[in-house]
């Protein structure tokens, strides 16, 4: 199903009109009484419960799973689906995505309500989570441009985690589980995306969803779709999670196979060094004293306008030498160039279409 970073629940509605009723049931409603549902796939014993877009505005893993569920249903995976039972949520804040925002309809972050159970989405969740007892929590979401793989590594396609379940980030059975399938992962990810995937801080938060489910026992991997340079549609990355879905699929169905987990501490974490564009030779106006050939560095704010996703620039810093990498280094064309603009951090630049210009 073709679908740009706007998926909204009229997408998924659309989708899941391909599948069968049966597949399909509505756990819940969210704030503005829109359905969460649930896709049920495969009759095993092996339990898998999977949430995505619990962030509204992280959509690739739920593009991703427009990928995977024909390709779990296919005939050839018959094998799979005798042994594995997946509970898939595709879009568990379906007010977020209809508005593009990280929070639900009343401005909580459903990925901090793991405690207190505030928000109907959560209970939802919550109320699967102790109905279906899985196995193995997948919990799906997207990441900034910002991130690199590692000090000096490029950009992070994509992030793992395995969720603490303490302060001490202590490696309990459930951790280590976690640990294992994301090694696998990460081993078959290589293949095509060397050196481009990360791992995820893993700082404790007992109010994080991942972090809850990990200190009941229950091994929860952490996905995180990030930045392919250039693919700001997210199209790339959608490909490689599609992978990672089939590797771990493939991995949970073959016991006897371990990795060890010294791999996943090798993983490089996760490190915040890039900006999306890089402006050289700007000329700038901060309090009233005019500076040439500076350095300016922008990042992409996400709008919704009309329908779809528009990357407004937002200006972070400037200099002759920033220490901020960046996804794309250019200049404004010369009759722009040499209007100066008015610096102020976090200000966004909306006079100039950036979309066509670099994007």
């Amino acid at each position: 199903m073709a679908c740009k970073r706007y998926l909204p629940p009229i997408h998924l509605t659309e989708f899941l009109k391909t599948l069968s009723s049966d597949l399909i049931k509505t756990l819940g409603y969210s704030v503005e009484n829109r359905a969460i549902e649930m896709i049920t796939l495969g009759t095993g014993g092996t339990k898998v419960l999977m949430w995505s877009q619990m962030h509204g505005n992280e959509s690739t893993t739920t593009k991703a799973l427009f990928d995977f569920i024909p390709w779990f249903l296919a005939p050839e995976q018959k094998p799979l689906r005798e042994q594995l039972t997946l509970y898939i949520v595709p879009q568990l804040n379906p007010d977020g995505a209809e508005r593009y925002t990280r929070f639900n309809a009343l401005g909580v972050d459903l990925n901090r309500d793991a405690i207190e159970l505030t928000q109907p989405e959560s209970r939802v969740l919550r109320e699967a989570y102790e109905k279906i007892a899985p196995d193995l929590c997948l919990n799906l979401h997207g990441q900034r441009t910002i991130y690199a793989a590692g000090k000096g590594g490029p950009s992070a396609s994509v992030s793992f985690l395995a969720p603490s379940a303490n302060p001490e980030r202590t490696v309990t059975p459930a951790r280590k589980i976690a640990m294992e399938y994301i090694v696998g992962m990460f081993e078959a990810l290589s293949e095509v995306i060397p050196n481009a995937i990360g791992r995820y801080d893993d700082g404790f938060n007992p109010n994080c969803v991942g972090d809850s489910y990990t200190q009941l026992g229950t091994p929860t991997l952490l996905f995180e779709a990030g930045h392919v340079p250039g693919d700001y549609q997210r199209e790339q990355t959608r490909s490689h999670i599609l992978l990672a879905y089939k590797t771990l699929v493939q991995q949970l169905v073959q016991n006897e196979q371990r990795y060890e987990i010294e791999t996943y501490f090798q993983i490089p974490k996760n490190e915040v060094e890039f900006v999306d564009l890089i402006l050289l030779d700007q000329t700038i106006v901060d309090n009233n004293e005019i500076k040439t050939n500076q350095k300016i560095a922008l990042l992409y704010q996400e709008v919704l306008k009309d329908q779809s996703i528009h990357f407004l620039p937002e200006m972070v810093s400037y200099g002759t030498s920033l220490e901020q990498r960046a996804h794309q280094y250019g200049k404004l064309p010369d009759k722009i160039r040499s209007i100066p603009l008015e610096y102020k951090n976090g200000k966004m630049i909306e006079n100039f279409n950036f979309d066509i210009l670099y994007l």
